[in-house]
């Protein structure tokens, strides 16, 4: 393999009613198979950082999710206690009312006030778009808008929508936004080959709580 495909993976547990016996085992596994992260809850932050300590793997966790509705200063607030937590890397549900409602100037108001406090700590920041709820239009005016900033990936899913990532939307976002950006495929990856596919549409990151099988087809296929 061209490519380190479990240094690929954010190894995620977001479900509602997760639990910290389950977030010390997402970490145990996160540290054996050597991921790039886990994505958990941000209540989970501070004994993630613990369990993962002496590792090399990050701890991602979620803003205004899933459905991203809530203000500008809302989403200040927890990027703000996130990072107090020591998170890593954060993943933000954008505006999507304001998004179907062609409402661009909110988007933009938005990113500029939010990336901020990742500025100052130095961290990365991911915009969740939810793709499987977007037409395509909509899409290439996320990618258009958000190639004016500095974030660093757009993230397809949260997984709590009807349709998660898919090779045709990681390879619009591959098309259309600039190289700096990277982009997170996640929601409903389930198996090797829909790890491969998406890697090879485009994204760079996989968000997936399917990581401990999806490494164990890798290396029964590859072996």
């Amino acid at each position: 393999m061209s490519f380190n495909l479990s240094n690929s993976i954010e190894h995620t547990l977001l479900k509602p009613g997760t639990t910290m016996s389950e977030v010390d085992k997402l970490c145990l596994e996160a540290s054996l198979e050597n991921f790039y992260a886990v994505c958990i809850p941000a209540k989970y932050i501070v004994n993630a950082r613990k369990m993962l300590d002496g590792s090399n793997v990050k701890v991602v966790t979620i803003i205004s999710f899933p459905l991203g509705g809530n203000s500008p200063d809302s989403k200040v607030q927890e990027i703000e206690d996130a990072l107090a937590k020591g998170a890593d890397e954060l993943d933000m549900v954008i505006d999507l009312t304001a998004l179907k409602s062609g409402n661009y100037k909110q988007l933009e108001y938005e990113i500029e006030t939010c990336l901020k406090p990742v500025y100052s700590e130095g961290k990365v920041l991911k915009v969740i778009v939810e793709s499987g709820i977007l037409t395509k239009n909509e899409l290439l005016e996320c990618c258009r808008l958000y190639s004016n900033y500095d974030i660093d990936f757009m993230k397809t899913s949260t997984g709590f929508a009807s349709r998660g990532a898919t090779v045709e939307a990681v390879r619009t976002m591959r098309a259309n936004l600039p190289y700096r950006v990277g982009i997170k495929a996640s929601g409903g990856i389930r198996t090797y080959q829909a790890a491969l596919d998406l890697i090879e549409a485009g994204a760079l990151r996989l968000g997936t709580s399917a990581s401990v099988q999806i490494m164990k087809e890798s290396r029964n296929i590859n072996q």
